[in-house]
């Protein structure tokens, strides 16, 4: 019998620790250190057996080192495939994390029931009924997706050597356990030894492991931070659940950008992919109202407007109120003390409040002229011309600085009907002849000249 032995894991940052102790040292939270079981015991391999080859790697020249084409699995989801640089890369191990009931397994499940590989889809917390009543909903005809119902990777393992699958989809990996170690589900540890036997099956087979995982209440991956450093990919589903939009953000990605967004509607039959988020987040007021501006921003490569709301109102109280729903709430004070100072508009003792429709946060500085401009127009109570929308970043001296791929925004407020854009002075443009009004500004108060007269 293998000598069983204690340790002592931060249940919030998965510091190991050899005593008990109040604090962790590590993350600074208290009582957060609990006693595991650990069994150490000869490991195999995720096979039954020793059938896998090992070989010793040696060191290479750079220059000896071949470069091989990457090739990608497509996941027939396109704002999947936009997150993830391109689709699935073999053996990589994606980790895709999120609040309850925002629709993780839904789309995990769309997805599985899409594609043209064969895909087994592993639920620790759901029956095979429940899943069957949820996929009759999404996709009813696949013949392609295996579903299974298993916590023990050993036995998933076992399942995967007789079906051979191309994809794996793990629901979630703070269900599973492994005979190695002998801790409950969702601990440290059976969450650290779980994943790095996905990974080792992973990279030997060349298959593609997607792990679905839990979320603190502070909106971090439940277990260990090491879990985040070991997967390839990962991945964040957002939004509201008393919306209907969901935003899928790569916050690590081995195999492409992390700057890529894509956009859900959830609807009865699973998630529809919003191929044009700009009508999702602009809203269809025919009126014309104050305290509305359209800027013009980019996620990665993708150019988005959406809608800045602010309202501005005396305060009430002696200390005036700034809030911003979506936006850098600092940098929102420091727009107010650039309009106090260079514009000469008198809003210190009034309350200030800023939302970016759509539930999305926006750290895009382009957007700062939009922001002056919502802000202003609530002042002033005069509504900014509809067909206008707003690119450019504001600097503490009240200037108007350019930012990036300006010709990409401006084609997309073309495309999507605007008459004119508001850009900084000093862009460097490959052409002049626009099929919309480009309005070029140098400082602040020639965008309020401009806007108001």
């Amino acid at each position: 019998m293998a000598k069983v032995k204690t340790t002592f894991f931060c249940q919030n940052c998965g510091a190991q620790y050899s005593k008990w102790q109040g604090q962790c040292t590590s993350c600074k939270e208290w009582n957060t250190i609990a006693e595991e079981i650990i069994q150490k015991a000869e490991k195999s391999t995720w096979k039954s057996g020793p059938t896998s080859s090992h070989r010793a790697s040696k060191p290479l020249k750079i220059s000896e080192i071949t470069q091989e084409k990457e090739v990608r699995l497509d996941t027939k989801n396109l704002e999947l495939n936009r997150v993830l640089g391109g689709g699935l890369v073999p053996g990589s191990l994606t980790l895709l994390g999120g609040e309850p009931g925002i629709g993780k397994s839904t789309l995990m499940l769309q997805v599985a029931l899409s594609l043209p590989y064969k895909t087994l889809y592993v639920s620790g917390e759901e029956s095979a009924q429940q899943i069957k009543m949820r996929a009759e909903r999404i996709r009813p005809d696949s013949d392609r997706c295996f579903i299974l119902t298993e916590t023990k990777t050993q036995n998933i393992f076992r399942n995967i050597q007789e079906i051979d699958p191309d994809i794996v989809v793990i629901d979630s990996i703070q269900t599973l356990h492994t005979d190695y170690i002998e801790s409950s589900a969702g601990s440290i540890s059976q969450i650290r030894e779980c994943a790095t036997e996905l990974i080792k099956f992973a990279k030997e087979t060349a298959t593609p492991v997607i792990l679905i995982g839990h979320i603190t209440k502070d909106g971090n991956i439940a277990g260990p931070k090491i879990l985040e450093h070991m997967v390839d990919t990962v991945l964040q589903f957002e939004g509201d659940r008393n919306h209907v939009y969901r935003i899928l953000r790569a916050h690590k990605n081995r195999f492409g950008s992390t700057n890529e967004l894509g956009i859900y509607e959830m609807q009865g039959n699973g998630l529809r992919e919003v191929m044009n988020p700009s009508e999702v987040l602009l809203s269809k007021n025919e009126e014309r109202l104050s305290g509305t501006a359209i800027a013009a921003t980019l996620e990665g490569i993708r150019p988005l407007m959406i809608e800045i709301q602010a309202l501005v109102s005396s305060a009430v109280y002696g200390t005036p109120q700034r809030s911003a729903t979506g936006y850098n709430a600092k940098r929102l004070n420091m727009i107010l003390a650039v309009l106090e100072k260079r514009a000469g508009f008198k809003l210190a003792a009034k309350d200030v409040f800023l939302n970016i429709t759509g539930g999305i946060s926006v750290d895009d500085p382009a957007i700062d002229l939009a922001v002056i401009a919502a802000v202003l127009s609530s002042n002033v109570d005069i509504p900014v011309d509809k067909g206008l929308c707003l690119a450019a970043e504001i600097g503490l001296a009240g200037e108007v600085r350019p930012v990036t791929k300006i010709e990409q925004r401006i084609s997309e407020a073309e495309k999507l009907g605007f008459q004119s854009i508001v850009i900084s002075k000093y862009c460097k443009l490959s052409k002049e002849d626009f099929g919309i009004e480009v309005i070029k500004v140098g400082k602040v108060q020639d965008v309020v000249k401009h806007l108001f007269g």
